[in-house]
């Protein structure tokens, strides 16, 4: 189909009108779904119920360096789960970091903080004039609704599959101090399923090379 940028009106009308009805179409069969991305089915909730009878109060709950896991206080995660997730990702478990059940919440989180307090001493982004992001779509809703809701400027970087375009990235960060970030999912991002090249991800390590440090950019 060509581009509506390439449309006659009278093609434009066209397909308005086969579209209406196709739309019309589909809410004649007063279908209920729900349309939450990523809620698993009853089905895969039930693999795990097993899991739910591993623990019980005789269980031995201390982690291999003596670690209570009853208690709090490691910060980046226990070793065990740092090595399960470590094979499931590639990756070494020293490269890996557990937070909660949400990597939604971390990523408010560090946003928040960015915007109050700066990145390793650099200006607090609420002082800045523009902060901006780097959206790859397409994405994940929910994380451009936290750029969204403080007031950061979106930028739409196309998808491909071996992950963002990396020429356009590049040519941004390198001419726009006011860019702070990207949203990624390397592995299986949404709603694709598409996982960043290995060359793709060396791009992404290599144009730091290319950004001034915390101390010398705003």
């Amino acid at each position: 189909m060509k581009p509506y940028s390439e449309m006659t009106k009278e093609e434009l009308q066209q397909l308005q009108q086969e579209l209406k009805a196709q739309y019309k179409e589909y809410k004649g069969r007063k279908l209920n779904l729900n349309m939450a991305r990523g809620k698993p089915g009853q089905d895969q909730l039930n693999l795990s119920m097993e899991m739910m009878d591993v623990l019980s109060s005789d269980s031995d709950l201390t982690c291999e360096d003596g670690t209570d896991c009853r208690n709090y206080g490691v910060l980046d995660g226990i070793d065990e789960a740092k090595e399960l997730m470590a094979d499931m990702m590639e990756v070494r478990p020293d490269q890996i970091m557990v937070y909660g059940n949400s990597s939604l919440n971390v990523m408010y989180d560090t946003v928040s903080r960015s915007m109050t307090h700066g990145v390793m001493g650099s200006t607090p982004w609420c002082r800045l004039d523009k902060v901006k992001f780097l959206c790859p779509v397409p994405g994940y809703d929910r994380h451009f609704a936290i750029t969204e809701y403080f007031g950061i400027e979106m930028i739409n970087i196309p998808m491909g599959p071996t992950g963002p375009d990396m020429d356009l990235v590049e040519e941004l960060v390198a001419g726009d101090a006011s860019i702070k970030g990207i949203w990624c999912v390397p592995k299986y991002s949404n709603p694709l399923g598409i996982s960043y090249s290995d060359e793709t991800v060396r791009r992404f390590a290599d144009s730091r090379k290319a950004i001034p440090s915390p101390s010398t950019r705003a």
